[in-house]
């Protein structure tokens, strides 16, 4: 029996975001950095899951789940820390890693992520270049270091 693991062609990632400028700079930089990916993106909680239902939870279903989630905790409707323990208490989504990536560095947002399975925690660094470059890195590790789920 053949044990390889097929990569996957392209990388289904949703951007959970709801600032527009950050929106448009993640966009740039995981174009810039060549990985080949599809970003969707929802400017809420509730539009992130609502995503997720009917792209992963739903029984009839030919929509991509993504293979990766940037999560923002300051959402408008439900915060970054509510999205992520809906996301790690259904079966069909729990394996998606999900990158927290935010303003805040505060230890109690650092601590709770983690606690509710964050797989990782990034501050969202200040300057336009530093935040492409912190994007580009976040790119080249899930998309060509790490080893991502295979798709159900």
């Amino acid at each position: 029996m053949d044990t390889a693991r097929m990569e996957p062609e392209s990388v289904d990632i949703l951007l959970v975001e709801d600032n527009p400028v950050d929106i448009l700079v993640t966009r740039q930089a995981l174009e810039e950095s060549g990985f080949d990916h599809h970003l969707h993106v929802a400017e809420d909680g509730e539009a992130a899951l609502d995503f997720l239902n009917q792209n992963c939870n739903s029984a009839v279903n030919n929509k991509p789940c993504p293979d990766l989630i940037l999560l923002d905790i300051n959402l408008p409707k439900k915060n970054g820390k509510e999205v992520l323990a809906e996301i790690k208490k259904h079966p069909k989504t729990l394996h998606i890693p999900v990158v927290m990536l935010t303003t805040s560095d505060e230890e109690k947002d650092i601590n709770e992520s983690y606690s509710l399975h964050a797989n990782c925690y990034i501050t969202k660094p200040v300057g336009l270049d530093n935040f492409m470059n912190a994007i580009r890195c976040v790119g080249g590790f899930w998309m060509e270091l790490a080893k991502l789920p295979l798709k159900n």
